[in-house]
């Protein structure tokens, strides 16, 4: 058995050759990395297109583009790795919503995340408006130290670390009930903190909440334009600019083949690489393996409505992202229900319309999409106002229990749209068409989202702090080292590619030199 990296032996004239096996955006990231340092690099995907849950395809016809998974970018618009690879200069681009992000109250307005603390921080009572400064000043005044605090490995700045440290240590809902007084701001940080996928009762949750919604009161959560699937294409480039090559429909359950290479990058979760042939690991890191969790699942629903959704509040239709949970008691009843097993009554629902920053996310004709020939007839008979002319994208999701199988056809999907509607009346009557994916869907579509986990596993610190980049070697040659580049491993999932950077740098740094093989 191996317990650690044994240098390599060798030292031939040419480039180390490495293999990655995943064209997710970590993988991907891995692969960009190592080809732009002069690697040798060639990348192995099993499904027939690139870029896993990271995706752009045209659910509802020629002219539609629908983010399969991730949507909105607040951590993918900073990441350190993605400005080193200059992601711009391949056809990347950001597109900001008039607001990051909307939270609809009923029989209130809205909560509305703007991109700067004052603004955002004015909607509250005196009260709640110096606790909101408070909390989030610190963090907003250096958002730039403290993402190069979270994201890579070795923080930059510690101070700005400890700074999130000390507020996001608490859980979500006491740091809230304990601190705020009105449901508008307790609202507005719990719905972030649910980004953790966990109850807002458990402990680091309020980490989650002050982060994302200092990224949003700064850098924005920003949309990729044409979709996600672009800032995946952009890496796609990267790696050919710099030699390397994607191979698509190439499944890889043995790693013996690779005894050649001076290094494997794998993007697998845990459960999988222990189902991998090839590779040797040792007893402390297949016990650590076989110990990994997965946590509660997403039951994903993507809308095509005729027009922007009427919100009660009109100013929710300008967020990119809107957090359809209602108060902070709400959100951890349903929070808790997913968790124990339970479908909520009234689930957690992330709603994403990013045809508000994004108009190209559909230019089909209306005439020809599904349920159209209704929306059709409405318009040709002038019975709907002129902002509804246009079909619009809605992209949402609802928390429900790990691998969960309902009951009966739309059962989910029901309880999605009675949500939706409790802060959008009518909004039923809007849908032209709909797809759904259960947790068990989204898992044959990509194998990494295990019971509907879009995490890779449940977001607690201490399992992934379980987790190392370094997983084993090659059963036919122990001096090849395999690492790991998925969300199951620090600094966490998202598209921000940092996992894919901690593999290149572990190769890179054993290495020392890339001039091997």
């Amino acid at each position: 058995m191996s317990s650690g990296f044994a240098r390599s032996s060798f030292a031939h004239n040419g480039k180390a050759r490495v293999a990655v096996i995943g064209a997710g955006p970590n993988g991907l990231t891995a692969a960009a990395v190592l080809a732009q340092a002069g690697c040798r690099v060639e990348v192995f995907e099993s499904a027939d297109h690139i870029g896993g849950s990271a995706r752009t395809h045209p659910a509802f016809g020629a002219g539609s583009a629908v983010d399969f998974g991730a949507a909105t970018h607040p951590f993918g618009v900073v990441s350190p790795v993605f400005r080193q690879l200059g992601l711009e200069n391949y056809g990347l681009e950001w597109k900001h919503p008039q607001y990051p992000m909307a939270h609809p109250l009923v029989d209130a307005p809205a909560v509305i995340l703007h991109r700067d603390l004052k603004t955002t921080a004015a909607q509250f009572s005196d009260h709640d408006r110096r606790v909101w400064n408070h909390l989030h000043k610190p963090l907003v005044d250096d958002v730039g130290k403290l993402v190069n605090s979270v994201l890579p490995v070795r923080p930059r700045y510690p101070l700005a670390l400890a700074r999130l440290g000390l507020r996001g240590v608490w859980p979500a809902r006491s740091l809230t009930s304990r601190l705020l007084v009105d449901e508008a701001a307790r609202a507005l940080l719990v719905g972030s903190a649910v980004h953790a996928i966990r109850p807002p009762s458990q402990p680091g949750t309020a980490a989650f909440g002050l982060l994302f919604n200092s990224l949003g009161m700064t850098t924005g959560w920003p949309v990729v334009s044409g979709g996600t699937g672009q800032l995946v294409r952009a890496l796609a480039r990267v790696i050919e600019h710099y030699g390397g090559t994607i191979k698509t429909g190439a499944a890889i359950l043995d790693l013996s083949g690779f005894v050649t290479y001076d290094a494997v990058v794998t993007t697998q979760t845990p459960r999988q690489l222990l189902a991998l042939q090839g590779l040797d690991l040792s007893r402390l890191r297949s016990r650590s393996l076989r110990r990994w969790k997965y946590g509660t699942a997403v039951y994903k629903v993507d809308y095509l409505v005729n027009g922007p959704v009427r919100w009660n509040d009109p100013r929710v239709a300008g967020a990119g992202t809107v957090h359809v949970g209602g108060t902070g008691s709400e959100m951890q009843l349903a929070e808790s229900q997913a968790a124990a097993g339970m479908l909520p009554e009234r689930p957690f629902v992330m709603v994403c319309q990013q045809q508000t920053a994004d108009p190209t996310r559909f230019s089909g004709n209306r005439r020809s999409v599904g349920a159209g020939r209704v929306l059709s007839a409405q318009l040709d008979a002038g019975r709907m106002p002129e902002d509804a002319r246009q079909p619009h994208i809605l992209w949402a999701y609802a928390h429900v229990p790990h691998g969960y199988q309902e009951k009966f056809p739309g059962e989910v999907a029901g309880l999605i749209e009675a949500q939706i509607s409790r802060y959008a009346a009518g909004f039923s009557a809007q849908i032209i068409e709909r797809h759904q994916a259960s947790p068990g869907q989204l898992q044959e579509a990509n194998a990494n989202l295990i019971g509907g986990d879009i995490a890779g596993g449940a977001m607690n610190l201490a399992q992934m702090l379980r987790q190392r980049q370094y997983v084993g070697t090659l059963t036919v040659n122990p001096e090849v080292p395999v690492v790991q580049a998925s969300g199951a491993s620090l600094p966490g999932a998202g598209v921000h590619g940092m996992a894919g950077w901690r593999a290149a740098q572990t190769i890179l740094r054993r290495f020392g030199s890339i001039e091997l093989r």
